[in-house]
């Protein structure tokens, strides 16, 4: 029953990822209808409910475009899991004010990278032209397309991608 479902709008959007049982209940109340049963059946002593994989809500839900949080797994993420300095992602990974805070760097997508524990020590507290270190591509925010919010999903519901291509 906590089996992820895919949550999309009326118009196809993917809004989000519940578990079995919500989705079992927005289905039963006419709130949403199933796209994609591949999980089987749900077995009740009076009914058989087919277990979604994919639901569409039947009303219009208006949010603003989601943004990716500023957190530390999602730098790591960003950057593939990569040093940004040298290029190894082999032992630890630590998080780098490019510009440190102590100069005025801020807590921010376009000054925070990805570093190993040797690159992170060896650029200190100072500014890459003081360290003598450069970035191995330039900082961005990654936007938050369907792809990006729910690939880890993908491995195991290989059939929600017809959904998530394009948004």
């Amino acid at each position: 029953m906590n089996k992820p479902v895919l949550v999309l709008n009326v118009n196809f959007e993917p809004l989000n990822i519940c578990n079995t049982r919500r989705a079992v209940g927005l289905i039963y109340t006419g709130k949403a209808e199933m796209l994609l049963n591949g999980r089987g059946f749900i077995h009740t002593v009076y009914i058989d409910f087919p277990r979604p994989s994919v639901i569409r809500l039947a009303y219009m839900i208006h949010r603003p475009r989601p943004r990716i949080p500023l957190t530390k797994r999602e730098i790591f993420r960003r950057d593939n899991y990569t040093c940004q300095y040298c290029g190894s992602h082999n032992g630890p990974l630590t998080i780098d004010h490019v510009t440190p805070r102590h100069i005025g760097g801020e807590f921010s997508w376009s000054n925070l990278v990805t570093a190993c524990q040797q690159c992170n020590r060896k650029k200190g507290g100072r500014t890459l032209k003081q360290a003598h270190m450069n970035l191995r591509r330039p900082l961005f925010e990654p936007r938050a397309t369907a792809a990006y919010l729910y690939s880890s999903h993908l491995p195991e519901n290989e059939n929600w991608e017809q959904f998530l291509v394009g948004w």
